[in-house]
């Protein structure tokens, strides 16, 4: 690669980790500081870089407008998929990715469990929102009064007798989902159906997908299916970094919503 091009991105690279110096760049770098200074110039001319009074110097708009561009151009369902074909593979289950689209929940892709009994579930079908486990993450993450307007909205048809009946339970059910970090269908829309679900994020922290894990009774019992749970967070959060995700500590929204 071109020496140039290579320590301008290294240059870019060391920006990340905050304001720097002339000085502390040229450092950084193992570079002499006339160098530095020829690159963080071509740089700020096309706002790569920008400085203060104190010339220190740190990433500009332009980084800004390219990495939104970047994460425009990235397909959710593109961008989940390989971790989706993991879990599938790894769980031999059924794994769905759904988004939430102008008022309902809907399946975006599907992959079917290797063995067992094939579920009805298809691309582009929607999920109810009150005894789905995708449904309950992508709407926990809501603002509060859009929660609440939903729940009110909700006709309430019990597919189950474990079915959620009225908006209070729901509203109770979606702080829960917040609080856990992941839902679970445990058979409230068909009786033989055990489901677990997580978030997909995007690089500003929304939740822009969630990912499931659903499992027959004859398949597992449900304290089996929730022991998958780790490997759904890993393809979860798998997605989400791929998306631009990156939380702020461990304790940042990873293990919640």
């Amino acid at each position: 690669m071109n020496q140039t091009v290579t320590r301008a991105l290294d240059l870019l690279s060391a920006l990340q980790d905050g304001a720097q110096t002339l000085d502390e760049c040229a450092e950084r770098l193992g570079v002499h500081k006339s160098t530095i200074l020829r690159l963080l110039q071509t740089l700020e001319a096309q706002r790569f870089v920008t400085h203060d009074a104190q010339h220190r110097y740190r990433l500009g708009s332009r980084l800004f407008e390219l990495a939104g561009a970047a994460l425009a151009q990235r397909d959710v369902r593109d961008v989940a998929r390989p971790h989706l074909e993991r879990l599938n593979e790894e769980t031999g289950q059924t794994v769905h990715l759904a988004a939430y689209e102008s008022g309902d929940v809907v399946y975006i892709d599907k992959l079917e469990a290797r063995t067992g009994i094939r579920m009805y579930s298809r691309v582009g079908l929607r999920a109810p929102l009150h005894s789905t486990a995708v449904a309950k993450v992508l709407l926990a993450d809501l603002p509060a009064a859009a929660r609440r307007e939903i729940a009110e909205g909700i006709d309430y048809v019990p597919f189950t007798d474990r079915t959620i009946r009225n908006a209070t339970d729901f509203l109770a059910e979606l702080e829960r989902v917040r609080a856990d970090g992941f839902a679970r269908d445990s058979a409230e829309h068909e009786t033989f159906i055990n489901c677990i679900a997580a978030p997909i994020r995007d690089g500003s922290g929304a939740v822009v997908a969630a990912a499931s894990v659903s499992v027959p009774t004859l398949s597992l019992p449900a304290h089996e299916v929730l022991a998958l749970l780790p490997q759904l967070m890993t393809a979860t959060r798998g997605a989400s970094a791929d998306l631009g995700w990156a939380p702020r500590s461990v304790n940042d929204r990873e293990e919640r919503l």
